[in-house]
């Protein structure tokens, strides 16, 4: 007797892209505001695909599913060449109000198994985005900008870039250059907290050059700052 095994492996993105189209469903952004007067927010799940998926959603922070959000439908089939619309409701409102909070929103696409396939490996995609949290105090203030207050500073001690944040947003950062040195994956810097890479410094006098990712996930335009 042959026994047919399928397995599931979890695969996770996350993208800059105007688009995150992986395996079959294709997300409206690449990022969610959850603006602080509203109750909910919505995102749309597309399947190009003529197969249909099985797809899982959720909010998680630090890997874990939160309690402040529910994403409706949690679970639904969506068939090819069809759409549907991801609620986002927050649960409670007890999260901080002088700053943005930051979450994920997970959208597993499960493919459906072949009942006459033999030895199956099947591949469900999670694809992740992020999603902040603006309180109501923050909405309508131009987040756009907050990327233009970054102050940067060089710790000779640590040999490491310092970039502080004095904003109540997070700063997704697209690019970072310090003297023309191109910083690798510079990541998010928080709100009224630092970031830090590490570097050689080469001297009394350098410069910085930084863009960001904005709510729409497009790049921002270039900014500089001399550091003595």
């Amino acid at each position: 007797m042959r026994i047919r095994v399928v397995t599931y492996f979890w695969i996770f993105f996350s993208s800059i892209f105007s688009f995150n189209a992986y395996s079959g469903i294709i997300l409206s952004g690449t990022r969610l505001i959850f603006n602080g007067n509203q109750n909910e927010t919505t995102i749309t799940v597309t399947n190009p695909d003529k197969k249909s998926y099985l797809i899982q959603s959720w909010v998680s922070l630090d890997d874990k599913k939160s309690p402040d959000f529910i994403v409706t439908p949690p679970l639904f089939r969506i068939d090819g060449n069809m759409s549907n619309v991801l609620r986002i409701v927050l649960t409670k409102n007890t999260l901080s109000q002088d700053r943005e909070s930051l979450f994920w929103l997970n959208v597993k696409a499960i493919p459906p198994s072949d009942p006459d396939a033999k030895d199956t490996l099947l591949i469900a995609i999670n694809t992740k985005i992020k999603l902040i949290y603006r309180p109501a105090s923050l909405v309508g203030k131009d987040a756009s900008d907050a990327y233009q207050e970054l102050i940067f500073k060089v710790d000779t001690k640590t040999q490491q870039l310092v970039a502080s944040n004095p904003t109540a947003y997070y700063i997704n950062l697209a690019n970072v250059t310090y003297n023309n040195n191109k910083i690798e994956s510079p990541g998010i810097v928080a709100p009224f907290s630092n970031t830090k890479w590490s570097i050689k410094p080469t001297g009394a006098h350098n410069s910085v050059n930084w863009n960001a990712i904005n709510d729409f996930g497009g790049i921002t335009s270039t900014e500089s700052q001399n550091i003595n």
